[in-house]
């Protein structure tokens, strides 16, 4: 009987690797096309603000997706509206909402090294480091891996919608369906903030219901393997704002009499960190645990301190966690931007009237933005500050000698599935299966999508299967994808649409 059991072992390896090995050839022999149609929709500019071009997206996307067995229409929105894709495989099988973005950053032409960012160029990397321009009728021949394809939405987020849309040809071609039923988010707004996606939530949730929803936005992680990311992480913001004299005052005349509210800002802002970075703020970390089992993914993540380190050039990390991935375990609190009274360019011997602290606080799951920023406002209270929402009147400039004015904004909460969530099991065990290796498991990743609104809302477990490269130049210029992505996520999507989420 063991003897048995292990042929079949055997047996059904060997089977699955020649399967894998079929479709490595058949994405191989298909890249051509998939790097034609890449070029295509990446010349069709797609900034929402010229709607008559992201009407010419939304028509690329109804063409080529209805050839491979969706119906597509459009959901009003208060703005553009949603784009939205649906084919029921089987009305017994699980459904899945798939979430992508159609539009794109804003371009600055004269910051790109070619002629027009929405005329995609094929590149090679040259021993200098340099990137040189190569003819697109190479792309015929086969293409190397580090090759990359720039231009604006090139990675973001027009890749991903090419690979899934790949994918399903491939399966198309093979005579094969999907494992489970497919709902598609187009959004045409997304890196303006989702405005109109959001607005469809109440009046539109019967066609967005779904017993999971998967992502595909954003960069893998760093080593270009397969990754996961089962959250990311929220963001609320605040302004901090001290006085001086109610009007700026000459330095000379007045220095060493008028508080300078620089001085008092930068005391006030060391009092909420320490020398290794973390928030001294009462309860900031409150509800917050590592414990053994989420350790051990944390440490599994390919991360490479000294790489990361010499990458940012700086000496020393900050200390909030005790690597990379778990220091984004943590609400963080930044300065992100101080500025004074005086606006003008040059400088000037004076006094300022005010100094003001622009911060931004990334929340975990744990922490409720309102709350976060309730205990800042406490800890500026704390320090002895009268905390007003306004500037302060003539009277109580007389009255008080520490005045801050404290503006709030709770932003958006973060979302986190559960690591050992069946579904992001299934996502692995397939991700293993096709690769070899299981995939880059990120517990939560450092930025915030504008979307995670909806996710709260419906309420169904989201994971992020990013597949860009991390280096694609996202929102900047030369944004750009390679090619071994491309590949890459094409299988990644296969492995995904070949998986049974039924049992």
């Amino acid at each position: 009987m063991k003897k048995q059991h292990t042929l079949f072992i055997f047996f059904f390896t060997t089977i699955s690797l020649f399967a894998q090995e079929n479709w490595n050839q058949q994405i191989d022999a298909k890249l051509p096309q998939v790097i034609s149609s890449h070029r295509t929709f990446v010349s069709i500019p797609n900034l929402p603000s010229d709607i008559q071009k992201m009407y010419r997206n939304v028509a690329w996307v109804k063409e080529h997706y209805s050839k491979v067995g969706f119906e597509l229409k459009s959901l009003e929105s208060s703005t553009l509206p949603v784009l939205f894709a649906e084919r029921i495989i089987n009305p017994a099988f699980k459904t899945i909402l798939f979430y992508f973005h159609l539009d794109g950053q804003a371009v600055n032409p004269k910051s790109w090294d070619q002629k027009d960012p929405f005329q995609p160029v094929l590149k090679e990397q040259n021993e200098a480091g340099q990137w040189d321009e190569i003819a697109w009728s190479r792309a015929d021949e086969k293409m190397k891996d580090d090759w990359r394809i720039f231009g604006r939405a090139a990675a973001d987020d027009k890749a991903p919608i090419v690979m899934f849309l790949s994918a399903l040809e491939l399966l198309q071609s093979a005579k094969q369906t999907p494992k489970f039923n497919i709902k598609i988010i187009f959004d045409l707004e997304e890196e303006y903030g989702s405005n109109g996606f959001l607005s469809t939530l109440q009046k539109y949730k019967k066609n967005y219901l779904a017993d999971y929803m998967v992502i595909m936005d954003g960069p893998a992680h760093n080593s270009n393997q397969p990754t996961l990311t089962f959250g990311c992480r929220g963001v609320a913001n605040c302004s901090i704002t001290t006085y001086g004299s109610k009007l700026p005052q000459h330095s000379g005349h007045y220095g060493n009499y008028v508080p300078n509210p620089v001085f008092r800002l930068s005391r006030l802002l060391s009092s909420m960190k320490s020398e290794t970075g973390k928030v001294l703020i009462d309860d900031y970390y409150k509800g917050i645990t590592i414990n053994d089992e989420v350790s051990t993914i944390l440490k599994s993540v390919p991360d490479n301190k000294e790489e990361i380190n010499n990458a940012l050039m700086i000496f020393q990390q900050e200390s909030v966690g005790e690597n990379y991935q778990e220091s984004l375990q943590y609400p963080s609190l930044n300065v992100r931007q101080i500025e004074t009274s005086w606006k003008g360019k040059a400088l000037k011997t004076i006094i300022p009237e005010y100094a003001t602290a622009h911060l931004d606080i990334r929340l975990v799951e744990e922490t409720d933005g309102k709350i976060q920023l309730e205990k800042i406002k406490n800890h500026i209270k704390g320090q002895g500050y009268l905390v007003l929402d306004r500037a302060p009147t003539d009277k109580e400039r007389l009255s008080y000698d520490k005045i801050a004015t404290f503006k709030a904004n709770s932003g958006v909460n973060a979302f986190r599935t559960a690591l050992n969530d069946p579904f992001g099991e299934k996502l692995r065990s397939a991700l293993t299966k096709y690769f070899g290796k299981e995939p880059v498991s990120i517990r939560t990743m450092g930025g915030t999508v504008p979307i995670i609104p909806a996710i709260n809302e419906l309420d169904i477990p989201a994971i992020i299967v990013p597949m860009v490269n991390m280096d694609n130049n996202q929102h900047n210029p030369n944004e750009n994808i390679r090619i071994g992505n491309i590949r890459q996520g094409i299988k990644i999507c296969l492995a995904i649409l070949n998986t049974s989420f039924n049992e």
